[in-house]
């Protein structure tokens, strides 16, 4: 389920498309509570169906909330929108290391 600019999500704005994968999709936003940038992952609405699916996504979520260290996104928030779950977090606003690699026999280390 693609979202357009101006789609809102509860208090959140989808503002633009990150990128999206068998995992769901992912949106750059603004919370129009506390007036910041968050990406927000939205998941397949087939999530919706399998309630056991649905109770680990928000122990996960609760429990990388919990978490507070300088290499892990913070959590914000969870929710649903019209059977689609989905989880805000920090927005990391940063290069993709692909661009930055040779095609063939270079690790990644080596252009770091």
């Amino acid at each position: 389920m693609a979202l357009n600019p101006g789609t809102k999500l509860g208090p959140y704005e989808i503002q633009s498309p990150i990128g999206a994968g068998g995992m769901g999709e992912v949106y750059r936003a603004r919370d129009a509570r506390l007036d910041r940038i968050a990406a927000i992952k939205v998941l397949p609405s087939s999530y919706s169906a399998d309630r056991d699916r649905l109770q680990r996504f928000a122990q996960e979520a609760r429990a990388a909330a919990a978490l507070n260290h300088p290499n892990i996104l913070s959590i914000f928030d969870i929710g649903d929108n019209h059977g689609s779950p989905y989880v805000v977090s920090e927005l990391l606003e940063s290069e993709n290391v692909g661009l930055h690699c040779h095609p063939v026999g270079t690790r990644v280390q080596e252009n770091l």
